[in-house]
């Protein structure tokens, strides 16, 4: 059985890409990706939010990579951005990334991260059977 996303008929549909639930096999392997910012391997941060965004989500790649994981294997998302002006274009960004994939996602508008000069953060939970 593969990870399946569910939308409960009595529910309003989501309000955006992403499913209400997502069932997990009992045999899956978990991993939990901790929060990404835009910090490149060499501890560069871009200056501008699509640049931070982008590089949050290559890391979150990475991360799944490490653990022989994809994209598709994820099964929630939680998304911190610091201004809600930016929420167009982080759709955006997090469309290329997804594609027609829909997780459980949970995305805030928060005050500030760890740092003053990060803008946006990613966590992500991925399953997968048969590992």
């Amino acid at each position: 059985m593969e990870n399946r996303a569910f939308y409960p008929e009595t529910m309003h549909p989501p309000l955006g890409a992403y499913a209400h639930g997502i069932e997990v096999p009992e045999n899956a392997k978990l991993t939990f990706v901790a929060g990404q910012v835009g910090i490149d391997a060499d501890g560069n941060i871009p200056a501008d939010f699509a640049g931070q965004a982008e590089q949050a989500w290559k890391n979150c790649v990475t991360v799944l990579e490490h653990n022989r994981l994809r994209m598709s294997d994820v099964v929630k998302i939680t998304h911190f951005i610091t201004d809600r002006a930016n929420l167009a274009a982080y759709g955006e960004i997090r469309a290329k990334y997804l594609g027609k994939q829909r997780p459980a996602s949970t995305l805030l508008i928060v005050a500030g991260l760890a740092r003053p000069d990060l803008l946006v953060e990613i966590e992500m939970i991925a399953a997968k059977t048969g590992q």
